[in-house]
């Protein structure tokens, strides 16, 4: 998830003209070519921060590629198999880890992950972690100064209480709703959703529609998004008019992977970049251009990070048990939908 802001557009644009004379000298030879989500490669997210360092690191060409979202990713690379130009993939999630690693498209990694600073213990040797954050429903406290205070209160709020969310099919906080559902209620996730569905003013494609050109245009007091979109609001545009709702249930964490493919022709240089990615020159920039947590703490974290909500319970669910279910949640989700 990332934020739009001309602030980080201009930084990006004045460090690649600056290393750029110095990198077409260095990185005629090896490319990496990393698939990720649109938002990472935007000028205003993560890959125009991280580009020249890592390129001046290597001695090579930093690929970015964009697609729609990590369902995306990993569809396209079902498809490009043994065949696919990509490196690595950068941006899955947990929900989706089970279902990657029964492609077997994936191999191995050396990173040390043992001291990564997470909500949960993490012991994977193919997907390497590099920021989690936890859904949530973000309000406008001009338009509501007292929000639900759990799950249950909004789903049992009358229709007066409209909300913005996303589709579980192509959007990551979307299936992360649908999760956090099925985690609280379980076999009565269905009769909740029908409850709720007279609170939901639209559903969204994906994040930056609901978010930008709905949420923050007033269209509705509440939006399902993370607990630490509001880090942002606060730390770049100074106000804390957006804040994020703590729900007694406890919020569903949402972890986001890298993987090098099995397929990689240039394995040393993605397991370089895989070590970059822990590293202070990529993790100092994911706080407010991703707006999430790093799984290393940045020498100057943002002070905004300590005023956010911090969840009394992790939910999360078996990612077997995700991947074995999810087509039939998303299904009997469409059909309480469509009543």
């Amino acid at each position: 998830m990332s934020h739009n802001t001309a602030i980080f557009a201009a930084a990006c644009l004045s460090l690649s003209l600056i290393t750029a004379p110095a990198l077409a000298a260095n990185s005629s030879n090896k490319v990496l070519t990393v698939y990720t989500y649109d938002s990472f490669v935007s000028d205003w997210g993560m890959g125009p921060l991280i580009k020249p360092t890592f390129e001046q690191q290597c001695a090579c060409t930093l690929n970015l590629v964009g697609m729609d979202d990590a369902v995306a990713m990993l569809q396209r690379l079902k498809l490009e198999g043994a065949s696919s130009p990509a490196d690595l993939v950068l941006g899955l999630d947990l929900n989706l880890v089970d279902d990657a690693k029964k492609s077997g498209l994936f191999t191995s990694h050396s990173v040390d992950t043992s001291r990564l600073e997470m909500p949960i213990a993490w012991q994977d040797d193919i997907f390497v972690p590099f920021d989690y954050g936890y859904f949530a429903f973000v309000y406008n406290t001009e338009l509501m100064p007292n929000p639900p205070k759990s799950l249950d209160e909004l789903v049992s709020a009358g229709p007066e209480l409209k909300i913005i969310i996303q589709d579980p099919r192509s959007s990551t906080p979307g299936l992360g709703l649908l999760l956090w559902m099925k985690s609280v209620y379980g076999d009565q996730a269905d009769a909740a959703w029908a409850k709720l569905s007279d609170n939901i003013l639209t559903t969204t494609k994906g994040w930056s529609e609901a978010y930008f050109s709905l949420f923050l245009a007033g269209e509705a007091p509440m939006v399902l998004s993370y607990s630490t979109s509001p880090a942002y609001h606060m730390a770049v545009e100074g106000t804390e008019q957006y804040q994020a709702a703590a729900f007694e249930e406890g919020h569903y964490l949402q972890v986001e992977v890298a993987a090098k493919l099995k397929s990689s022709k240039n394995a040393q240089l993605a397991d370089e970049f895989l070590s970059f990615m822990v590293s202070e020159g990529f993790q100092k920039h994911l706080p407010l251009s991703n707006v999430m947590y790093p799984v290393r703490s940045p020498a100057d974290m943002p002070a905004a990070y300590s005023k956010l909500i911090k969840p009394t319970k992790v939910l999360q669910l078996d990612t077997a048990q995700i991947n074995q279910n999810r087509k039939q949640w998303v299904n009997d989700w469409l059909n309480v939908m469509t009543q």
